[in-house]
């Protein structure tokens, strides 16, 4: 059995080097899992690092409606919630161990116990204290429970993972659509969270998100519905910019968009709207940097360049010797694969749908994909 496990490990990690989309590389993962550790359905998403939210999602085997996963990932208290296996340093989970033995414990197995589903092992995939991607591995209710050793095992599988995800944030760049005409589309949803209008450009984008399957109607979609879900759990004042409630998603094309929602205020009270558009280059720019590895230093040499400054200006605008400045641009050529600044700004950066990169001074540190502190409380 470990030479098996050996053996699956090396192909995830050549996997994860290949240079594949996330979908691609979540389909093939899943089959190399499978010989080692036999599951019946799976599901895997790719998560905005900056929000903790979902940006794409795959099912295998296993249907679920986006108002469900947003409930019981975002909303509700329950063992093993992806983003808490994150962040504790935990990386995956069973719930079967989570519960000592007892399933029924598991609100989210409870909600779909009727469907002959039993353990599910879950995996958060992290890469320098930075959330990736996720997925979650289930057995039916007839077959045995995971095992201490394949929580481990898939454990030890989330950086490699959380590297394949990482690069295949940057291998959808390279296909964005340069036209930016396309309006903005609205979701608006009563207090209920039941959906009370939907506008045709918001259809349009919900048509572009990489949801497989897709929704049984456009308002059901999984990004849609986790965003949905985030500003509705948000109290009056909790966030007064309305920048927890967003998510910066790739589309089918590789162009971005961003999602955010917001309470509405007149009228009947309680409604929420969700509104999806284009996203601009200060949203996408500090997320490109982030999945090249970039510290927060050669982010910020890494913007002077964009602006055309020279070493010597950049060492006066940061208070550091060219020296130090020359060392930065090495690390930054390695970690970007460039030889020059002409390739950094050109080949990478605008590419990248970045034409300008401006620090926004009142965002929280979340949204440039920061690492956060664990929050202050233990999984129930």
């Amino acid at each position: 059995m470990k030479q098996e496990l050996r053996r699956t490990r090396e192909e995830i990690e050549r996997l994860a080097r290949a240079g594949l989309d996330w979908v691609t590389f979540s389909v093939e993962a899943t089959e190399a899992l499978k010989r080692a550790m036999p599951f019946d359905r799976s599901c895997w998403h790719m998560v905005d690092p900056g929000t903790v939210l979902f940006t794409g999602s795959l099912n295998q085997n296993v249907g679920c409606s986006g108002a469900w996963l947003a409930e019981y990932e975002y909303v509700v208290e329950d063992v093993n919630k992806w983003s808490f296996l994150a962040r504790s340093g935990r990386r995956a989970g069973a719930t079967s161990l989570a519960t000592h033995g007892d399933l029924s414990r598991s609100a989210r197995h409870r909600s779909h116990e009727a469907y002959g589903i039993g353990d599910e092992l879950r995996g958060s995939f992290v890469v320098d204290s930075v959330y990736w991607g996720a997925a979650g591995f289930l057995r039916d209710s007839d077959r045995s429970w995971f095992t201490e050793e394949d929580v481990r095992f898939v454990a030890s599988l989330s950086e490699p993972i959380g590297h394949a995800f990482r690069r295949a944030l940057l291998t959808a760049c390279v296909t964005t659509d340069a036209s930016c005409d396309d309006g903005p589309g609205v979701v608006v949803f009563d207090k209920h969270g039941s959906v009370e209008s939907i506008s045709p450009e918001a259809e349009r984008w919900i048509a572009q998100l990489i949801e497989i399957p897709p929704p049984s109607v456009p308002a059901d979609s999984k990004m849609l519905q986790v965003v949905l879900a985030r500003a509705r759990a948000l109290r009056a004042r909790q966030d007064p910019l309305e920048l927890a409630a967003r998510a910066r998603v790739p589309t089918q094309s590789g162009r971005w968009l961003l999602l955010y929602g917001t309470p509405l205020a007149g009228g009947t009270e309680g409604r929420t709207a969700v509104i999806i558009q284009p996203a601009a280059p200060h949203d996408v720019a500090p997320l490109v940097a982030l999945a090249y590895g970039l510290s927060e230093r050669e982010c910020q040499i890494t913007r002077l360049c964009i602006k055309g400054q020279s070493t010597k200006q950049i060492a006066q605008s940061l208070g550091v010797s060219p020296y130090t400045v020359q060392d930065h641009l090495k690390s930054i050529f390695d970690k970007t694969g460039v030889r020059s600044r002409g390739e950094l700004v050109g080949q990478i950066f605008l590419e990248h749908y970045v034409p300008r990169w401006e620090e926004l001074p009142d965002s929280p540190s979340g949204w440039f994909a920061k690492a956060t502190a664990a929050p202050p409380r233990v999984d129930p």
